[in-house]
């Protein structure tokens, strides 16, 4: 075999070596140094929508899985007895007003008589009932107030532009106030959080870019590092009855790192994404140089 040939071979084997060393340092570098996790969620704000009044369902406006803008028409409570409970808060405000303007002019009268014709005490009565009367017509006039807001409110609205989920409300049953019928996904406040090895937070810092990759799509969202959780559970030391660190008395040699929750705000997403709470995502944060 010629030298050449043998020279050759060697530079093809050491050049072989070396790949597999430079190859060998960067999956190192990768797992061991670069922060990243495939334990990555997609989250957002789950609004739960419940009427501020009681009543029969008589229209239900929007379907399950539809997208919703904030003020659009969810659904309608039977309004006729907040509707008669209005005409009947103005009946007693027009009433109310009748006699507080009554006795308004009655004090106003007395009060021009002089102390000869009329006592101090009449005088002083006279201008309590004025008082009185007004005061009754102040709250009939706040009564009338929340018997039109109860009215308005049997129409129930999309607080902010999402996706109705969930939907199991239908016309004819009745809801409570203040008792959840479904839910609306906030459109508008979908994020990433990603469980970190605390290992790697040391390479972490808010504003810093990251990659997110999610399960099913293979055009990655950029984003950015929006904050890190500052505390998370210990298991290890619950708390006894009588409020003292119930420590565990075994330990195992086998430690493994705490995942931290960071949160990615994400930026501009790929025509076609549809984003859903819930999702698994894998994030790779680049630390700023």
């Amino acid at each position: 075999m010629s030298i050449a040939r043998r020279l050759t071979r060697l530079a093809l084997t050491l050049a072989i070596v070396g790949a597999a060393i430079g190859a060998g340092l960067y999956l190192w570098t990768l797992y061991m140094d670069t922060p990243w996790t495939r334990d990555g969620r997609v989250r957002a704000d789950v609004l739960q929508i419940a009427p501020d009044v009681s009543g029969l369902v008589v229209r239900v406006e929007v379907g399950d899985n539809q997208p919703v803008k904030q003020g659009d028409l969810l659904f309608v409570v039977d309004p006729e007895r907040y509707r008669i409970a209005v005409e009947r808060a103005e009946a007693t405000v027009a009433a109310l007003k009748e006699q507080a303007d009554q006795r308004r002019r009655e004090s106003e009268r007395r009060n021009q008589l002089g102390s000869n014709a009329i006592t101090a005490e009449s005088r002083e009565q006279a201008a309590s009932a004025a008082a009185q009367a007004a005061a009754s017509l102040h709250q009939a006039l706040a009564d009338l107030e929340t018997a039109r807001l109860n009215l308005a409110r049997t129409e129930i609205r999309a607080p902010v532009n999402g996706f109705v989920t969930n939907l199991q409300l239908h016309v004819g049953d009745y809801a409570s106030a203040g008792k959840p019928v479904f839910a609306i996904v906030d459109g508008d406040s979908f994020y990433v959080v990603g469980y970190f090895e605390e290992t790697k937070l040391a390479h972490v810092r808010e504003g810093d870019d990251a990659s997110v990759r999610l399960m099913g799509f293979e055009t990655p969202v950029s984003g950015k590092v929006a904050g890190i959780a500052r505390a998370i559970v210990d298991r290890e030391a619950p708390q006894g009855g009588d409020l003292l660190a119930n420590v565990n008395p075994t330990f195992s040699w086998v430690r493994l790192a705490q995942r931290i929750p960071v949160r990615i705000a994400l930026g501009p997403l790929p025509e076609g994404l549809r984003l859903s709470a819930g999702m698994t995502a894998t994030i790779v944060v680049e630390p700023a140089r």
